[in-house]
């Protein structure tokens, strides 16, 4: 005996909750597409879901404030430790980092590799597509 519940119409809705559509606009593909191997091959919209571990300490929102780390609405592509307004540990603003797409994969894979005295406590993404992911959804958060 199976012993299986019959479908139920809430189970279309977990299957998507799981796998959701991908939600990105060509404007983002494009974004993503300019964006150097292997980085190219990173979804927007699962970097987003990813990204949720990092919302208790980051916005990524056109002028919402700094939270316990910087907005990093528009970062991509721009020099670390250059987001107004927010205090930065002196091993990060003397780093002298761009944050590009390389520069981000060592980043979100161990901070403290980057800049040890960084105030950033997160432990790294272990995970290369997962990085890649995050990182095409960082590419595509800025002004379009």
């Amino acid at each position: 005996g199976g012993g299986e519940a019959p479908v139920m119409p809430s189970a279309a809705t977990l299957e998507t909750s799981e796998a959701p559509p991908t939600s990105e606009t060509p404007a983002q593909r494009a974004i993503v597409a300019t964006l150097p191997a292997p980085y190219n091959t990173g979804d927007p919209a699962a970097g987003e879901a990813k990204f949720a571990q990092c919302r208790s300490c980051h916005a990524v929102v056109k002028g919402a404030p700094n939270l316990t780390g910087p907005n990093l609405y528009g970062v991509f592509g721009h020099k670390a430790a250059s987001v107004a307004g927010f205090d930065f540990s002196d091993d990060l603003k003397n780093a002298n980092l761009t944050l590009d797409a390389p520069t981000l994969d060592k980043w979100l894979q161990n901070p403290k590799a980057l800049a040890p005295q960084t105030k950033m406590t997160f432990a790294g993404l272990p995970n290369a597509q997962d990085r890649y992911d995050v990182i095409a959804f960082l590419a595509t958060q800025k002004d379009q």
